[in-house]
């Protein structure tokens, strides 16, 4: 059906063949995966087959046809009994899903009777039946698939190529694509498919070819996809050396100076992450959200604890009434902060917070010019001219 005689293929501008001393046969009836790397010239035997390319040494020959010595102007009739379809579809788009696979009927000449009793039936193998009328934007990326392989079989042809059909696809898909193929093997076509998905090919257990570099490595029957054991793990590894000590030994100091002074600046808290953060990818402020639990415990102790209760507090001057009527509007009111200990019977880090009273306001005794700030002013409010 397929045979490849000692194939090289070498294309303008490149010292390194596509293809070298390529020599296999693919029988009747046969599902044969073509397997390896992104450019190791499985393409490039997909393209030899269907004649867009010729060898440059050695013979292919298809259909008992040597496509090396195959005329021109007989091309398109050779390639009637071939099949071919492609990661991205191809499909015309002003086209319906009917005229996208009657088209391929309608250049060969086909009867328009042949047309409208063939075209449904291979819809209808591929499961699209009732979406004959549908334009290729109204469907899934797996109908597109479909139609693209229903257009290859429309004409019934000996052999299907697939270049990597399920590369656009989400995995259940993918799935029903090649249930799909498989079916159509199982009715006599020859199905040649490159591909990438080592799990469909160690799933079917068909026959394997290896391209590794242009060279042909592995023909095997009932195979699978081979050794995926040397393609590189994308797990982030641990970070370690200097740069790992340095970003720990920062935040162990930070640590250090909360526990022994018992309060710190957020200067040097910013100084510290600073430096933790010049030593990794992660940014300062990550790395202070992630300091270690005890070091938030301990802000939360210095910052919220709570006077002593001491005798100093009777030194504590009495807050004026203006200064009770400030503090009630504030929300909040700051403590002072703490003067330096002598000794250590000296009065506490934290000063009191005195107590002030709340100032009672009743609003509704206020006019409604007066809430809206247009009562009677005084000469001390007026504003003069302006330039």
């Amino acid at each position: 059906m397929i045979r490849f005689e000692n194939v090289t293929k070498r294309f303008r501008g490149t010292a390194k063949p596509a293809l070298h001393d390529v020599d296999f046969e693919v029988a009747r009836g046969e599902f044969v995966f073509l397997v390896g790397a992104s450019g190791s010239g499985k393409s490039s035997c997909l393209r030899l087959i269907l004649r867009e390319e010729v060898p440059s040494e050695g013979r292919v020959v298809v259909l008992g046809r040597d496509l090396t010595t195959l005329a021109s102007r007989k091309v398109p009739y050779f390639r009637r009994h071939i099949g071919a379809v492609f990661q991205d579809f191809r499909l015309l788009p002003t086209k319906t899903v009917f005229q996208n696979v009657a088209f391929t009927l309608q250049v060969i000449g086909s009867s328009h009777a042949f047309v409208q009793q063939a075209v449904p039936e291979v819809l209808a193998l591929v499961g699209l039946k009732g979406k004959e009328k549908r334009l290729p934007h109204e469907l899934s990326g797996g109908e597109q698939q479909r139609v693209a392989i229903a257009r290859a079989l429309v004409n019934r042809p000996q052999v299907l190529l697939a270049d990597e059909p399920t590369g656009n696809l989400d995995p259940a898909t993918s799935a029903d694509i090649m249930q799909l193929l498989a079916r159509i093997n199982a009715g006599g076509t020859t199905v040649v498919m490159a591909t990438h998905e080592a799990g469909f090919v160690d799933q079917m257990q068909r026959r394997v070819i290896e391209l590794r570099n242009g060279e042909m490595v592995r023909d095997e029957r009932h195979g699978g996809y081979g050794d995926t054991s040397g393609l590189p793990n994308l797990a982030p590894e641990p970070e370690r050396g200097a740069a790992a000590v340095a970003a720990l030994t920062a935040v162990l100091e930070l640590h250090r100076e909360i526990v022994e002074g018992g309060t710190i600046d957020s200067a040097s808290v910013d100084a510290a992450m600073a430096a933790a953060a010049a030593t990794s990818d992660r940014p300062a402020e990550s790395q202070r959200d992630a300091a270690p639990a005890g070091t938030a415990a301990v802000e939360a102790d210095t910052t919220n604890a709570e006077p002593a209760a001491t005798d100093t507090q009777a030194d504590t001057p009495e807050v004026p009434e203006k200064a009770e009527a400030a503090a009630s509007v504030a929300p909040t009111a700051a403590p002072a902060t703490p003067k330096p200990a002598d000794d250590a019977h000296a009065r506490p880090r934290t000063a009191p917070i005195p107590v002030v009273e709340e100032l009672e306001l009743d609003v509704a005794e206020l006019g409604l010019a007066d809430r809206l700030g247009l009562g009677e002013s005084g000469p001390e409010d007026e504003v003069g001219p302006t330039t």
